[in-house]
């Protein structure tokens, strides 16, 4: 094994390649730590200057970039390669994982809770790099590593765009770059991306985790680039029934054709994605459900300086020391009834939950934060075994203890209100169901504005629940308002547009 640089002992064999770079791994033999090390690689062997511009410009994002999700810059130079002259590397930061491109080759397409995850993880990401002005515009499955810790990792800045004069001379006008599977409709007609360029692809890969296959395929790149342009994404439902609406829907958002039709940042995203996150369980043999530093780390952040993804635990309801009750039993029970659920296991997993939440909920109260958590968990796993009137019972109890504390989660309250209609609706209740989502509607009015995704989503749901019950002239009047806020907001032809104007022609006149 080559020692380079008198501390570097490379592979056997490397990495991988790309189309200006060849990476290695490497033992740092100063500091006894593993490394990956990328030299820069010319395709015809000849020194290319834009391909050495870019190799920099690659090292001077991923300093600025300081994020768990993104590998750590150690060192970047020049090397005298013997045979080669001198060649640009960077040491970089050694990720221990599995390309994702892989996951999905071996096991298609990928739990809802993994898809979410991976897709959340990805849009924090990328949420600290357009802070900084900085582009990814090469997002693939390929791009993204999953470590066993569960945690991801978004490799390979090379087409990365951060304003820098120096790159602005290098860069030819209407150069298109990207790979022809992921890339935006700007991209293809090689116009100015922008952060919602890297959404578009974002997209694309969370389509194909739902689905196991690209968003589009065909004979050619360019057939597959004509159809980012003009071709319309089959929503990922119609593919896989177990696809959540609201999963869907958000997808779809994101493989908008016009940028500004899509969500308006990454951290939107973000935050849509998390309410799908829950049974992201073991991904076969590539993660272990064990202690993990990054995952402590990350749960303690999780709960500093916000209320937002779960209530603050109030302190005068924290159990003594010496109780026999600690939350070590829930995190317990959540892991042993997920494991039960993914068996189609849900009465016995329902029954586990019900019990550790009985007790907790003595012991720590009903509102504290890990008991609402899991509760919530009771709710999904009954409906997931479709005893849907238990199901809308839990849900509506969180709801309202949640409404009882001095700063209720309202995104929390809103999920349990949703899942409660929706119970009610598959029980045989439609009329019930349409009650809780007018006065949902009602009380998000007042959070939202009116062209708000989620109220437009909302007031669809309605509008199909007023045509469940036989309500068609209600119907007819909410799908008409909703039809034109849509045409003024997006146009005659958005997607959100014609499934709206469908149902309301199928109404008839």
């Amino acid at each position: 094994m080559a020692l380079i640089l008198d501390r570097y002992r490379l592979d056997p064999v490397h990495l991988g390649r790309g189309g200006m770079g060849v990476v290695w791994g490497a033992q740092d033999e100063k500091l006894g730590r593993r490394v990956a090390i990328k030299f820069i690689r010319f395709p015809d062997g000849v020194r290319e200057p834009e391909l050495e511009s870019r190799f920099t410009h690659e090292a001077k994002i991923m300093s600025r970039l300081s994020h768990p999700g993104a590998p750590v810059l150690y060192d970047f130079g020049t090397y005298q390669d013997p045979v080669l002259g001198n060649r640009l590397f960077m040491v970089m930061q050694f990720v221990d994982g599995t390309a994702v491109d892989d996951v999905v080759a071996e096991q298609g397409p990928l739990p809802i809770g993994w898809v979410a995850s991976i897709g959340a993880q990805v849009a924090a990401v990328l949420a600290a790099a357009h802070r900084l002005e900085i582009l990814h515009r090469d997002l693939k499955p390929s791009n993204l590593m999953v470590r066993r810790d569960g945690s991801i990792q978004v490799v390979d800045f090379g087409l990365a765009l951060m304003h820098d004069p120096e790159m602005t001379k290098v860069t030819k006008t209407g150069q298109r770059l990207g790979t022809a599977a992921y890339m935006s409709p700007e991209q293809v007609n090689a116009a100015e991306p922008t952060a919602r360029s890297d959404i578009y692809s974002l997209g694309t890969v969370l389509h194909e985790l739902l689905t196991g296959r690209p968003l589009f395929t065909g004979p050619s790149e360019f057939s597959v680039m004509d159809q980012h342009v003009n071709a319309r994404p089959r929503p990922a439902g119609q593919l896989r029934p177990d696809v959540p609406r609201e999963l869907d829907e958000l997808v779809l958002a994101m493989l908008e054709k016009r940028p500004e039709d899509r969500p308006s940042s990454a951290a939107e995203v973000h935050d849509r994605l998390m309410p799908h996150l829950a049974d992201a369980g073991p991904l076969g043999d590539l993660t272990a459900p064990g202690p993990s530093p990054v995952r402590m780390y990350a749960h303690a952040v999780s709960r500093t300086l916000t209320t937002t993804t779960r209530p603050a635990v109030p302190a005068a309801r924290t159990p003594p020391a010496d109780d026999d009750f600690s939350r070590s039993v829930i995190g317990r029970a959540r892991r042993q009834a997920t494991s039960l659920a993914r068996q189609s296991r849900y009465d016995e997993a329902a029954e586990l939950l019900a019990n550790v939440a009985g007790s907790a909920s003595q012991k720590l109260g009903p509102d504290d934060g890990d008991v609402i958590e899991l509760r919530t968990r009771l709710a999904d796993v009954l409906f997931d075994g479709r005893d849907y009137l238990r199901a809308a019972q839990e849900y509506r109890r969180v709801a309202d203890d949640l409404l009882q504390q001095p700063e209720p989660d309202q995104e929390w309250i809103s999920y349990c209100r949703r899942q409660e209609a929706t119970c009610l609706d598959r029980a045989g209740d439609p009329e019930r169901a349409l009650h809780i989502l007018r006065e949902l509607l009602a009380d998000e009015m007042s959070r939202f504005p009116e062209n708000d995704t989620r109220l437009l989503e909302l007031r669809r749901q309605v509008a199909e629940l007023e045509v469940d019950i036989g309500a068609v002239h209600s119907a007819r009047a909410t799908l008409s308002d909703l039809r034109d806020d849509l045409v003024k907001l997006y146009g005659p032809d958005h997607d959100a547009t014609v499934r709206v104007t469908e149902l309301l022609n199928s109404l008839g006149s």
